[in-house]
């Protein structure tokens, strides 16, 4: 069942979802199956899933309330079939063990920040215009990029735009926002945008990625604590599939691909004895299989209508 790239559905919500019929081959979904959407955003995806399914199940989990109502409007025709539930995915084996769901066919992480909560410019996480400092995806979660940025200390602020950021400008960035911040609190995204301009090179400016990007990526990151959530995520998702069961992972950029391929190898590996043991003594067992060691990316004809898809990656592994 091809996806049609320029179907009203997709048109009708402004969503097209990334490699969907690769994630759906990946998935291998059956009408029967039971079959997970850990990060619902739009449910662009879901909705392909929810169609192909019969006497299945599709649970869909966001921590954006947002795009639970969003959903739960666009799987309308499917909703005697799919179970919606506000959480994060890092709790997914404890959400799917309360909702009293047992195994699990083929589960799907589309990772980072959706393009809907890019576009609605009162999220805070768009460095084009100008709204609060928010960028939370649980709007109900404590902690705002406001606090981070006015509130963590000089060398905090540098540690996050190094490692999650990967900003060469990171230190003159952090010290320019505590320089700020003494004289005013910093409030909108364009302020902090002003800010990040200001303490970079020229050569730096003239560059084709916009100078904010990486540091938005970085506060965005801190604030949702996208990185630590990963590998509790993924031990969870093997847990809880069946036999055979897929695992489906998008991440989009380098920190995280990271994360997800060190831990679905770690996840995939038996025992971890030094080699020159003469018995295994560590107990180990696979739990997955990878199904292919490189990573699937996206179509020249994809990028050519989602130019937002051309970091992303499609890992996948099988239970065992």
């Amino acid at each position: 069942m091809a996806f049609d790239k320029n179907s009203a559905q997709d048109q009708a919500y402004g969503h097209k979802p990334i490699m969907l019929d690769e994630c759906i081959d990946a998935l291998a979904v059956r009408e029967d199956g039971v079959y997970l959407d850990g990060t619902l955003g739009r449910a662009g995806h879901s909705f392909e899933i929810a169609r192909r399914l019969k006497t299945g199940r599709l649970i869909g989990i966001d921590r954006d309330m947002t795009a639970i109502h969003a959903a739960r409007e666009r799987l309308a025709p499917y909703m005697e079939r799919v179970t919606l539930i506000h959480g994060n995915f890092c709790d997914v084996a404890d959400l799917l063990h309360a909702h009293g769901i047992d195994g699990v066919d083929g589960m799907l992480f589309d990772l980072g920040v959706s393009s809907p909560q890019l576009d609605e410019a009162s999220r805070g996480f768009s460095y084009m215009n100008d709204a609060p400092l928010d960028m939370r995806m649980d709007t109900a979660a404590p902690l705002t990029a406001r606090e981070v940025v006015n509130l963590w200390s000089v060398d905090e602020l540098r540690r996050i735009l190094t490692e999650y950021g990967e900003e060469r400008y990171a230190a003159a960035i952090a010290r320019a926002i505590v320089r700020e911040r003494d004289r005013a609190p910093i409030e909108t995204t364009l302020q902090l945008v002003d800010i990040i301009k200001g303490a970079m090179p020229a050569a730096a400016l003239r560059e084709k990625q916009h100078p904010a990007k990486r540091s938005f990526q970085a506060i965005r990151i801190a604030v949702n604590d996208e990185l630590g959530a990963l590998e509790p995520m993924l031990r969870g998702a093997a847990e809880c599939l069946r036999p055979g069961g897929r695992l489906a992972v998008i991440t989009f950029h380098s920190l995280e691909d990271r994360i997800v391929k060190r831990t679905m190898q770690n996840l995939a590996a038996p025992c971890t004895c030094p080699p020159q043991f003469p018995v295994c003594v560590c107990g180990k067992k696979a739990t997955l299989r990878l199904v292919s060691k490189k990573p699937v990316t996206c179509s020249e004809e994809e990028l050519a209508y989602n130019p937002r898809a051309r970091s992303a990656k499609l890992r996948i592994a099988e239970r065992i």
